[in-house]
């Protein structure tokens, strides 16, 4: 990969780059990257899993079928309407 250098970054630009490189455990130039590239709409390369700004991507999908009936049944007596309650 070539490399670039950027000069005149403000002191709020690097503690959101430092921030976000900490919060992901990943470098400076990785966050720095990922933040180029949610800036100016260029796709994730196939293979890569961007962490700058998926910090709840692992609880998406994250059930499994029967721990999503259990919750299902949980939460079933809450989807009943007490119409007493509607007079």
């Amino acid at each position: 990969m070539d490399q670039i250098t950027i000069h005149g970054l403000d002191d709020e630009l690097e503690e959101v780059i430092r921030k976000l490189a900490e919060r992901d455990g990943t470098s400076l130039s990785r966050a720095a990257c990922e933040l180029l590239r949610i800036g100016a709409g260029v796709l994730i390369p196939a293979g890569e899993q961007p962490k700058v700004g998926s910090s709840l991507d692992q609880y998406i999908g994250g059930w499994t079928s029967d721990e999503a009936d259990e919750f299902d049944a949980a939460i079933e007596e809450f989807e009943t309407v007490d119409e007493t309650s509607w007079q």
